[in-house]
This record gives C-alpha cells, sequence and structure tokens, in this order.
C-alpha cells in the first residue's frame, strides 16, 4: 500500500508528478527504491553522474578523512595530538645543531686596552662554564682586575646590551681597584 508521505518523498527527489509517482510505487509495491529504478529506466529520472556503485565500507565524511590524513600519514603526532618520540627527537638535534652554529659563528673576546688578547668561540666559554665554572668565573673576575675587558662579536649579537653590562662591569671593577689603592 502506498502513501502519501511515499509518494509525497518521491515526487521531491525525483521531480515528478504525483500522479508518476503513485503509478512508479503502485507497480514497485511500494518500494521507494525500486520506485527510483523503474523510473530512471522509463527515463523520467536522470541517474546520478559517474555511474551508480554500491560499497559495503561504512562512508567516511570529509572531515575525518581530513583528519586522518594530517594524523596518521604524516606520522608527526599520534591521533591525541602529542608529538612522536621520532619528531620530538628531530626536533632537539635541529635545535642543538642551530646552537653549535651559533655559538661557533660568534666569539668571545679578551681586551687588553684595545688591543685584543684572545678570541674563542660562544660555544668553548659555554663548555667552558658548564664543566669548569669554579674555575673559569673567578679567572674571568679576576680578570677584571687586572685591566680586561671582556666583549660578544658575531653576526648573531649585533645587539649592545651584554657588551655594555660587561663595560659596566669591567668600569666597576676598575673603580673598586681605585677605591682600594686609596
Amino acid at each position: 500500500m502506498t502513501t502519501l508521505e511515499q509518494v509525497e518523498k518521491l515526487r521531491a527527489m525525483a521531480n515528478i508528478s504525483y500522479d508518476e509517482a503513485k503509478a512508479a510505487l503502485d507497480a514497485a509495491n511500494g518500494d521507494l527504491l525500486e520506485a527510483i529504478i523503474e523510473l530512471e529506466k522509463q527515463g523520467k529520472v536522470n541517474a546520478p553522474t559517474g555511474g551508480g556503485y554500491y560499497s559495503s565500507e561504512k562512508p567516511i565524511d570529509a572531515s575525518e578523512l581530513a583528519y586522518k590524513n594530517n594524523c596518521w600519514d604524516k606520522q608527526a603526532k599520534n591521533c591525541n595530538g602529542s608529538e612522536t618520540f621520532f619528531s620530538l627527537m628531530k626536533k632537539i638535534g635541529r635545535f642543538c645543531l642551530k646552537m653549535i652554529h651559533k655559538g661557533t659563528a660568534n666569539y668571545f673576546e679578551v681586551l687588553k686596552g684595545e688591543e685584543r688578547k684572545a678570541s674563542v668561540p660562544v660555544i668553548a666559554l659555554a663548555l667552558l662554564l658548564i664543566f669548569a665554572f669554579g674555575v673559569t668565573v673567578p679567572l674571568l673576575i679576576v680578570g677584571l682586575f687586572f685591566g680586561l675587558r671582556y666583549r660578544f662579536k658575531g653576526p648573531d649579537l649585533s645587539g649592545n646590551t651584554v657588551n655594555d653590562a660587561m663595560d659596566s662591569a669591567a668600569d666597576a671593577a676598575e673603580d673598586l681597584k681605585k677605591s682600594i689603592n686609596i
């Protein structure tokens, strides 16, 4: 038995009259799919472009597909948003290489007046501070009292704030030395 709801649905889907929809549904014994197939065979309804196909796979919506492509195919992140161990190690390695490059391109200079007495890469100074802090810092302080000045020079050290601070430390050492001699 054909209901008014079925006729209305078929009429809206196939863009046909009520009479054609009722006749197609009656011929298909109320089966909406069979009625549409019969109308396609009669040429009253256009078949979908690209030919129809049937798949037993669960359909995937576009957002789920984009999520899978961004998440699993790139293997940079787990699906909960956290980074994988490999990608994290890769970032740490890049950071270390960048720091090594900057440490070898920039220099720590020791000056006596305007004459440069020594120049070492910043990475060497950093390693001395890390592994021989108890020796390096006292030597730098004693050097200030013997009239040495320190500065950083290089392409990544364009700001003068560190060098200004080092000059003020040298000036303070000179002032302290003068006040002790009086």
